[in-house]
């Protein structure tokens, strides 16, 4: 194959990747919706939401591919965990006034710096406990920049349902 020719294709953007696979993920979560007799319980209106917000995050993550770490991440918990799972809640407020506030310290006693603020980045960042510092920002610019696409393309769509 022609390198020249390869480089000539129009490559898809991550925006519409991500909507194409996300727009057939709610199409089958509309079907699904469509069987279920009982469709405003509480239980059934919170398992549609997660229902979405992981067709959303696997949507986004395939449409990267597994170019990234966050990426392979993501689907690999989304594909450990299967199909989502609704637990009973609770209403009962949760009292934190009565929580003392402590000066943050890293494990081994250390007071906040670089090394802190890196562990508490890869609690958001997909698979960022196995990532070094720069990889780690690497990853979170990227992670951020899809987070950001995420919204606005689900605006979109919301805008567009909303509008007919």
């Amino acid at each position: 194959m022609n390198p020249k020719s390869l480089s000539l294709r129009p490559k898809t953007s991550l925006k519409s990747r991500f909507t194409k696979g996300f727009l057939q993920a709610l199409k089958r979560i509309h079907r699904q919706r469509s069987r279920s007799p009982n469709v405003s319980s509480p239980r059934e209106m919170c398992r549609r939401y997660l229902s979405v917000k992981i067709a959303a995050d696997a949507s986004m993550a395939s449409a990267v591919g597994s170019r990234r770490a966050w990426s392979r991440a993501l689907l690999t918990r989304i594909r450990s965990h299967g199909a989502p799972r609704v637990y009973k809640y609770s209403a009962r407020r949760i009292d934190n006034s009565k929580k003392k506030k402590k000066k943050k310290k890293c494990e081994d006693g250390e007071e906040i710096g670089v090394i802190c603020e890196a562990n508490e980045l890869r609690k958001f960042v997909p698979g960022g406990e196995a990532m070094d510092i720069c990889s780690l920002l690497d990853e979170a610019a990227h992670y951020i920049k899809c987070l950001n696409t995420q919204v606005k393309v689900m605006r979109r769509i919301a805008d567009i349902y909303s509008a007919a």
